[in-house]
């Protein structure tokens, strides 16, 4: 009797070692190890790594597959040059020997670098073999998917940051764009009701003198930090609506536009942005600007995320290369952008 526990025993033990041994065999890249026993059941489900993650084009035009494989974009801005109205009145029986008013147009070209990448991951036969015994993780498919991510983070990056030292510019970092640093000195959240309604009074104004009067915002970005904090009331005595609600409603009626937005934005926060805005310590900065049209901004991807086929020359090591093109966030009129910043 003790004879056949002692087998019983030892063969439990082995087939634990066994286990062990194939879930060793795929760890992965970062070599770690997963002790486990006889009552260690391993789900099939897998818990993926999370980031935060904002769509470019929800906050510009993003225009895909114009002008692939350039080294730059080309714009032309165009402007009208012209003699005042007045000088074009015809005085009747007067000589037509004087010069006559004249309109001409004016022509700038807006050039826009365009930035290429690439990324490739490899493996190997040994390291399919050893994922495929899993039975519920594809080494290929979790290498796909974190090269594509590192290619949509990086995307999001530039949209909103661009890249220092290239000439690539994102949606906060517009060196062309005015910053009014006097009327927003806090948070909006944190106002007191006569500071909040001098924000009312003031805001869209300073926009409307900053583009000449030649448009209207439609969306004003904040930073999240500030946005989350706007569920509250201006004077809780009358709790009847929220600072979000106000100030949503004034931009309506101040723009005479029922589709105006607010919006906020992680990389508006000062603990987001420090490598790119202030003196290493960032700001709050607040956008006020029109996202809807291509022509006040946007943002090109001359040539979207490409994978290649996944080759192999012997037989044994196998590889994998994606790329793709694109450019900053560029403001083409940058009068009707305008940043707040604190």
């Amino acid at each position: 009797m003790y004879t056949k526990q002692l087998n019983k025993g030892l063969l439990l033990e082995n087939a634990k070692d066994r286990l062990q041994k194939d879930v060793n065999k795929i760890a992965n890249a970062s070599g770690f190890k997963v002790d486990i026993d006889t009552l260690t059941e391993i789900k099939a489900e897998v818990v993926k790594q999370k980031f935060y993650e904002v769509a470019p084009s929800g906050f510009m035009p993003v225009v895909v597959g114009e002008g692939a494989w350039s080294d730059e974009l080309l714009t032309y801005k165009s402007g009208s040059v012209a003699d005042p109205f007045e000088s074009g009145l015809i005085a009747t029986g007067s000589s037509n020997a004087a010069r006559d008013s004249m309109s001409e147009t004016a022509v700038e070209a807006v050039k826009v670098p365009v930035k290429y990448w690439k990324r490739a991951f490899t493996y190997n036969l040994v390291e399919l073999n050893q994922a495929s015994r899993s039975g519920n993780w594809s080494l290929v498919e979790a290498k796909e998917e974190a090269r594509f991510k590192s290619w949509q983070l990086g995307i999001q990056k530039v949209a909103f940051l661009g890249l220092q030292g290239v000439g690539v510019g994102g949606l906060l970092t517009q060196a062309d764009v005015t910053s009014n640093t006097s009327l927003i000195t806090k948070k909006i959240s944190e106002m007191n009701s006569s500071e909040f309604q001098a924000l009312l009074a003031g805001l869209f104004g300073a926009y409307n003198v900053n583009s000449d009067s030649t448009a209207m915002p439609d969306t004003f970005v904040l930073p999240t930090d500030d946005y989350l904090g706007l569920v509250s009331s201006i004077d809780e005595t009358y709790p009847l609506k929220s600072r979000l609600e106000r100030l949503s409603e004034a931009g309506k009626l101040a723009t005479m536009n029922p589709a105006f937005e607010i919006m906020p934005l992680a990389y508006a926060q000062a603990d987001k942005n420090s490598e790119f805005l202030g003196s290493g310590s960032g700001l709050s900065r607040y956008i006020l600007y029109r996202r809807s049209d291509r022509q006040s901004l946007r943002m090109d991807v001359p040539v979207d995320y490409t994978q290649t086929i996944t080759d192999t020359v012997s037989g044994f090591d196998y590889s994998s290369v994606a790329y793709g093109g694109f450019t900053g966030c560029k403001a083409y009129r940058p009068k009707e952008m305008l940043y707040f910043d604190y």
